[in-house]
């Protein structure tokens, strides 16, 4: 008999759309909890839509596979008092409810966490925004890239020429958050019967990631610099040799390391003799341009077995092929298939991946696929005794 996950019988409702909310919501389906997602009829979630790459499968973007696997869908135009009635009194049910709805908008739908507090004290709560509740941009529209540029990040990646990362680095940091928070308050109602509100944002996790370097500027105010890196460095505020050096076939990255042992490990005559930390600041491009110029006659590997052997802190740049072909992704295990059966009947998969958790020795399981739309709605409604919530055929899609 397998053992149970640690969120059996954890009831999440879950009202949001796009990434950071949905992702809260299946890191709790990763450890058990049950999570209905509500949407409304004829489109459901915008990330149905929203499509990663352009990429489909089925009916749905591959992105909204990923981030929505193991959920049920209920479909039900919250405009319509009779199927408001109904999820209201499904969430009075609930102990979780996560939402992103934009600021205001769960008040006037009697679904934000004082009202439901009142018919279900002990639900915990979970709300993620763009930028907080209050002050002047908790208006502006919630989205990674905007997130991320009002956080600075871009600007510290390059002042001359600012760079985002590649990913929604700040939704799935607010997922993290978020997830984080509703676990702790499940915690503390477990000991004391007591619900809660947990509140986070997109910007808020962007100020924690950067919680060393807003540290910093806080403490030492006129201290902190921040120069353009120079084309191999990989971060602001680490000396010489860390970065990202090209070699003959592809890249390899170097931590930090004392620059003497890098000189005499690479027979670089130049900087072995550079023992001085505060030259490693000083001449830092130099230095890098040293290394650099050495690692481009031969190829990664070969690098590799040398400083790999004198326990140098260093690693090749896996190309997105290179990584899953690798031997260490497969080590992992994280990839699971899932799949489900679209409204016309056809059958679908997804190759994706699974919790980053690993419990008892175990990554939880969770190998349902994402919901299609509404196709749970008919069965949760009787499952518990809620008034009859219209079709999407019946009231139009919203």
């Amino acid at each position: 008999m397998s053992q149970p996950r640690p969120l059996d019988g954890i009831l999440v409702l879950d009202f949001s759309q796009f990434l950071a909310g949905p992702v809260a919501a299946l890191r709790l389906a990763d450890l058990g909890a049950r999570v209905i997602k509500i949407e409304r009829p004829g489109s459901g979630d915008i990330g149905r839509q929203l499509a990663f790459a352009g990429l489909r499968e089925g009916a749905d973007t591959l992105s909204f596979h990923a981030m929505n696997r193991g959920k049920e869908s209920l479909a039900a135009d919250l405009k319509d008092p009779e199927s408001l009635d109904a999820v209201r009194r499904l969430a009075e049910r609930a102990d979780v409810i996560i939402q992103n709805f934009r600021p205001g908008v769960v008040q006037r739908l009697g679904l934000d966490y004082e009202s439901l507090r009142e018919r279900n004290p002990g639900v915990v709560y979970g709300s993620i925004s763009g930028y907080g509740e209050q002050g002047p941009w908790r208006s502006r529209p919630g989205q990674d890239l905007l997130a991320q540029s009002l956080s600075g990040l871009p600007w510290l990646q390059d002042p001359h020429k600012p760079t985002p990362v590649g990913l929604s680095i700040a939704d799935h940091l607010a997922s993290c958050h978020l997830a984080q928070g509703v676990l702790a308050l499940l915690f503390r109602r477990e000991r004391t019967g007591e619900g809660g509100l947990v509140e986070t944002s997109l910007l808020e996790g962007m100020l924690d990631l950067q919680f060393e370097l807003l540290t910093a500027r806080l403490s030492k105010p006129g201290q902190v610099k921040v120069e353009p890196r120079g084309d191999f460095s990989a971060h602001a505020f680490l000396p010489a040799p860390y970065g990202i050096y090209p070699t003959s076939d592809g890249y390899l990255s170097i931590a930090m390391n004392p620059v003497d042992k890098i000189g005499r490990l690479l027979d670089i005559e130049e900087i072995a003799s550079i023992t001085d930390p505060a030259q490693w600041w000083e001449r830092q491009a130099e230095i890098e341009q040293l290394i650099a110029s050495k690692l481009a006659s031969g190829p990664t590997e070969q690098w590799l077995s040398t400083l790999d052997h004198a326990d140098v802190w260093c690693a090749p740049v896996n190309t997105l092929d290179q990584l899953v072909d690798s031997e260490g992704f497969r080590a992992i295990d994280m990839t699971q298939t899932v799949g489900r059966v679209e409204a016309d009947g056809r059958a679908v998969t997804i190759e994706t991946l699974r919790s980053p958790l690993r419990i008892d020795g175990s990554r939880p399981s969770n190998p349902g696929a994402a919901p299609v739309l509404g196709a749970d709605t008919g069965r949760i409604s009787a499952e518990f005794g809620l008034p009859s919530i219209p079709s999407a055929s019946s009231i139009g899609a919203s």
